[in-house]
């Protein structure tokens, strides 16, 4: 390297991160203005949430008001009579009867801490991460059962789980904001229709959610997160779509799916610093101390040697734990991307070890850093792959969320990676990292049903558009959906 291109790198700036951190509000402007209140409901492998936002409907902008997050794995014991329909990732037993308990209580938690009722809810979306270890849809049957079971016990009454018909059965004043006299719900969500067909991933509602709550979340950044698109989750499980396009609805071209932060949790369990069995890398309290780069980049290096990032092969049943049907997603046309570590988590045991190998040689700090470079770099990964596949390219925006994708150094080190690839000019202006961002989608999920949208600031549409209403109206009239 010349003298120039010292002095060049030394006083070269770092790339803006656009970080979507949850805006709040308060209960002063929620009862001032009109406030669309949803709750989120999530069980996953890891944690278990209620989320509970507000959207203005004047501004389209969604906020958070409050949030309860529990350990997945302190869901109570099996009781005698009740019968256990799947497990979680990590083997936690689940029954129907559990389940609806730890949604009761999540879902109280929130609305205590936000000092709400369940009358000031408009509406709640329940949805699952925890069908990696599901062998059968009646299993994942039971766990939407279970969800729906637990909001109920906590008084939710069913009007509040399913769509208006009529702008009448909406509350006062959002009658006013609904587009059902224009328009109908086709199943579209933030202007993206679902593939056709049998489902081709079992986390596919997650990849739905997560890419819908990015695009809420992105309305707090510079970056325009809309059509084409790539979302990735980094929950314990990998979910995620790439949408292309096409007007008036984009279609999915591409699902992600597999092990994400389940990765940085077998790293730590290795490291002795969490339980065996149980521990997750969000156990780990932060440290001060050195990071030994250089070691943080040797492991990382060595865990990728275990990782494998690639199209799903037709013959898969299970990928990365989760069920995935590759036949389906052919003919729907949509490319089946999956992350996996050995086959189905078989070398999960050598991940541990590079954690053990870590903390024998340096330290804590060293120890998050080698989860972020990971992390880094499976993004990096993902995106090469569905570049070299056609479906990502120059107008693609990129967001990421969940815990294993956006907390630490990793929102830096993931955009100098993609860097790398010499997609975009200014890589930075195309990628967002989004906090919540399944809650944040539940929220729009519950707008899209009920036709409660803001065509002065769009959520659907292709990026640097204007909204899609008209010619969601001609797209319906000419199929006989409205007159």
């Amino acid at each position: 390297m010349g003298f120039f291109d010292t002095i060049t790198s030394i006083f070269k700036k770092a790339p803006k991160i656009h970080y979507a951190k949850s805006q709040t509000v308060d209960l002063i402007e929620l009862k001032k203005n009109p406030y669309y209140i949803v709750a989120s409901v999530e069980l996953g492998n890891t944690t278990t949430k209620s989320i509970i936002t507000g959207t203005n409907m004047e501004t389209g902008i969604t906020y958070l008001i409050s949030k309860d997050v529990k350990m997945t794995r302190d869901v109570r014991a099996p009781k005698k009579g009740e019968k256990v329909f799947g497990k979680t990732l990590w083997g936690v037993e689940l029954t129907k009867e559990a389940v609806s308990d730890m949604v009761k209580d999540v879902l109280i938690g929130a609305l205590n801490k936000g000092n709400l009722t369940i009358d000031d809810l408009h509406f709640v979306v329940r949805s699952t991460g925890v069908t990696a270890g599901f062998a059968s849809p009646e299993e994942i049957s039971n766990m939407v059962i279970a969800l729906a079971d637990g909001c109920l016990k906590a008084g939710i009454p069913p009007s509040k789980m399913a769509p208006a018909m009529t702008k009448n059965q909406l509350p006062k004043p959002f009658d006013n904001y609904a587009l059902m006299d224009k328009i109908i719900f086709d199943g579209a969500v933030t202007g993206v229709v679902p593939p056709t067909g049998k489902e081709v991933v079992a986390n596919e509602m997650e990849g739905e959610l997560v890419t819908a709550g990015i695009k809420v979340g992105a309305k707090w950044t510079d970056v325009d997160f809309r059509n084409p698109c790539m979302s990735i989750d980094f929950g314990t499980t990998l979910a995620g779509r790439i949408t292309n396009d096409n007007k008036p609805y984009a279609n999915v071209v591409g699902n992600l799916c597999g092990l994400a932060g389940a990765i940085a949790d077998a790293i730590v369990r290795g490291s002795g610093l969490v339980n065996k069995n149980k521990g997750a890398a969000l156990d780990i309290k932060k440290e001060k101390g050195k990071v030994d780069i250089k070691l943080a980049e040797k492991y990382a290096e060595e865990a990728h040697n275990y990782i494998k990032i690639c199209e799903v092969p037709k013959n898969m049943e299970r990928f990365g734990t989760v069920p995935v049907n590759p036949e389906s997603a052919e003919k729907a046309g949509t490319a089946l991307i999956g992350c996996d570590v050995g086959e189905n988590g078989s070398d999960i045991p050598k991940l541990e070890e590079i954690g053990r190998k870590v903390m024998e040689e340096s330290n804590i700090p060293t120890l998050l850093y080698t989860l972020d470079i990971v992390s880094a770099e499976i993004t990096k990964k993902l995106v090469q792959l569905a570049n070299q596949k056609g479906l990502v390219n120059e107008k693609t925006a990129i967001g990421i969320t969940g815990r294993a994708g956006i907390t630490g150094d990793k929102p830096k080190l993931i955009i100098e990676k993609l860097g790398e690839l010499n997609i975009w000019e200014k890589p930075e202006e195309n990628i967002v990292f989004v906090e919540d961002g399944l809650a944040l989608g539940s929220s729009i999920m519950a707008r899209c049903m009920n036709c409660l949208g803001t065509p002065k600031n769009p959520i659907g549409g292709n990026r640097g558009d204007r909204c899609i209403l008209g010619e969601r109206r001609k797209w319906q009239k000419q199929r006989g959906m409205i007159k």
